[in-house]
C-alpha cells in the first residue's frame, strides 16, 4: 500500500494544482511580484511601468499637437483675410510680413538637432546601465570601470542654450519693431515659438531632476523610465520646432 504525504493523506490523494502566471516556483506572480507567502518583492517590472509610462506620453502628447494643429488653421485663416478699406473701395490685406532673423533661427534650431541626439544618447546609456544593474550586484562580479560621458548634462546645458536663444529672438524681434501686440502677424510668431519653449521647457525640468537623481544615486530601473520618456518627449519637441519653421517659411507671414 503506498505512503501517503500529509497533503495527499488530508485532501483525498487530490495532488498539488500547477503554478500559473509564469512565475520562477518561489511565489512570483510572473508579474514581478510575490504570491500569498508573504515575501517582500524582489524586483519591480520595471518593463511593464516603462510600456504604462510610454502610452501616458502619448496620450499627453495628442493634446499638444492638436493645440498647435489649432493655431495653425488660425493661423493660416488669419493670414489670407481681407478687410474692406471705405477710402478706396476695395479689399485689402492687413497682414504684415514679419521678417524673421533667420541666422539667429537655424542656429538655434541646430542646437535643438543636437541637443535631440544627445539626449537619444543618454536613453542608450541609461537602458545599458539599468541591463547590466542585475550583473553588477552579484558578489565576485565585476565589470570593470567604464567611462561614462555626461550626455544627460550636454542635453540640460543645450535645452537651456535654446532656450536663451529664443529669448533673445524675441528681443530682435522687438528691436526690428515686431512686438507681441504689435500686430496680428507678429503676435502669432511670440505665441507659436512661447508655446514651444514653455513645452521645452518642462523637459529641460525633467533633465535636471534627472541630473539631481543620478547625483543622489537614486535607483537605475527609476532613472531609466524618466530619461527614456523624457528623451521621447525631447524628440517631439525637436519635430514640432521644425514643424514650426516649415510653417513660417511655406507660409510666409
Amino acid at each position: 500500500m503506498p505512503r501517503l504525504t500529509p497533503y495527499s493523506a488530508g485532501h483525498s490523494g487530490a495532488s498539488l494544482p500547477p503554478r500559473t502566471g509564469g512565475g520562477d516556483g518561489d511565489g512570483d506572480d510572473g508579474r514581478g511580484h510575490k504570491g500569498d507567502d508573504g515575501m517582500p518583492d524582489s524586483m519591480p517590472n520595471y518593463g511593464e511601468r516603462l510600456r504604462r509610462a510610454r502610452l501616458g506620453l502619448a496620450v499627453a502628447m495628442t493634446p499638444i499637437v492638436m493645440l498647435f494643429l489649432s493655431f495653425t488653421a488660425v493661423y493660416l485663416v488669419r493670414r489670407g483675410f481681407l478687410s474692406f478699406d471705405p477710402g478706396t473701395t476695395t479689399y485689402v490685406r492687413t497682414w504684415i510680413p514679419v521678417e524673421l532673423p533667420w541666422v539667429l533661427v537655424l542656429g538655434n534650431t541646430a542646437v535643438l538637432i543636437i541637443s535631440s541626439f544627445t539626449i537619444e544618447q543618454a536613453r542608450r546609456a541609461t537602458t545599458r546601465e539599468a541591463a547590466l544593474a542585475p550583473v553588477r550586484s552579484i558578489p565576485g562580479i565585476s565589470l570593470g570601470d567604464e567611462r561614462h560621458f555626461p550626455w544627460l548634462g550636454l542635453t540640460t546645458v543645450l535645452g537651456l542654450v535654446f532656450l536663451a536663444g529664443q529669448l533673445f529672438l524675441w528681443s530682435k524681434l522687438s528691436a526690428g519693431g515686431f512686438h507681441f501686440a504689435g500686430g496680428t502677424s507678429s503676435s502669432f510668431v511670440y505665441i507659436l515659438t512661447a508655446m514651444h519653449g514653455s513645452h521645452l521647457a518642462a523637459g529641460v525640468l525633467a533633465l535636471l531632476w534627472t541630473d539631481l537623481a543620478s547625483a543622489l544615486h537614486r535607483p537605475i530601473e527609476t532613472r531609466r523610465i524618466v530619461v527614456d520618456i523624457t528623451a521621447w518627449y525631447w524628440h517631439c519637441m525637436m519635430a514640432l520646432w521644425i514643424y514650426i519653421l516649415v510653417l513660417f517659411s511655406f507660409a510666409p507671414q
